[in-house]
């Protein structure tokens, strides 16, 4: 039985995580923070949690003793500065780094963002480029995969679920271009890659992947329409969030975090990444690598959510 470290969770994408790892027949190590609003899931026999955050190099020391792989899938998604991300999604990664060098692990796979793909657009989108590239520089001391998924949705999202409530209602704001493309993937589909790369007679291939739910080149927002006319049996409206009304709301945001603790997640920043036109994943690298393939399309996964 393997045992597995896992970062973030209790956070929306951990918990899935969490609960694939231990239906597999793996011993999970998890880290969690004391005090964090989100409180670890009910008690599971194999499952320790390990008290502690990604700047106490002791708890992370504890996490990863006597651990098969570690799966970093915690991070900062919400600041204003680059500093602030740097905290978690660089710093974070290397302090993970030096322990599982130091206790011998000899895999680790970091749970990233397709933002990365894109660093000069945000804050964010360079700092989790520079977690990657951490990697790089233990390359020669663990054996690592990074993950690069799309916007991830499925039951206890809070970030996409009141768009995904307005297109239950038939109703589309454009959130970004109207011309853009982008890839989607449901939250299982993410688990299961993962433990596609986790399998024990898999050498890690120090490799970047893609993925997506199996639509080639991604959705438009013309296409997002017609598939909730679709489920919703009656057309769908469609509205466009202008431009420079979001970013003014980027900007106010700036100037309220420079005054107070408040952590934004809408940036100058993020309206960039926003209303970049290509955000469409590639999934050929990791269906070579594990033969994994996404099983919930768009269509299905909304159906999942609320039909």
């Amino acid at each position: 039985m393997a045992t597995i470290a896992l970062t973030g969770a209790t956070g929306f994408i951990g918990r899935v995580l969490l609960k694939y790892l231990t239906d597999q027949g793996s011993r999970v190590k998890a880290l969690y923070r004391p005090g964090s609003s989100s409180l670890p899931p009910k008690a599971i026999a194999s499952v320790e949690w390990v008290a502690g955050n990604l700047e106490d190099a002791d708890s992370l020391r504890a996490l990863v003793t006597n651990v098969d792989a570690i799966v970093h899938c915690a991070g900062a998604v919400r600041g204003a500065t680059l500093e602030q991300f740097k905290k978690i999604n660089v710093e974070g990664v290397e302090r993970l780094l030096q322990a599982a060098v130091e206790q011998g692990v000899p895999r680790f796979l970091l749970i990233s963002s397709l933002a990365a793909r894109e660093p000069s657009l945000s804050a964010y989108a360079l700092s989790k480029k520079l977690g990657e590239d951490t990697l790089l520089e233990y390359d020669d001391k663990i054996s690592w995969d990074i993950l690069r998924p799309p916007a991830v949705y499925g039951p206890g999202d809070r970030e996409m679920e009141p768009l995904l409530k307005l297109i239950r209602r038939s109703i589309v704001p454009v959130v970004g271009s109207k011309d853009g493309r982008f890839s989607l993937l449901y939250v299982d589909d993410l688990a299961e890659a993962v433990i596609c790369l986790l399998r024990p007679d898999r050498i890690s291939a120090r490799q970047c992947f893609e993925l997506h739910d199996g639509h080639p080149n991604g959705y438009t927002w013309a296409q997002i329409a017609a598939i909730a006319a679709q489920l919703n049996g009656k057309p769908a409206h469609c509205f466009s969030l202008p431009r420079g009304l979001i970013s003014i709301v980027g900007r106010i945001n700036i100037a309220i975090a420079s005054l107070s603790s408040y952590q934004p997640m809408l940036t100058p920043g993020k309206v960039r990444e926003i209303f970049h036109p290509d955000w469409v994943s590639d999934n050929s690298a990791i269906t070579r690598a594990t033969n994994w393939q996404p099983k919930v399309l768009f269509p299905d996964g909304m159906r999942r959510l609320f039909y």
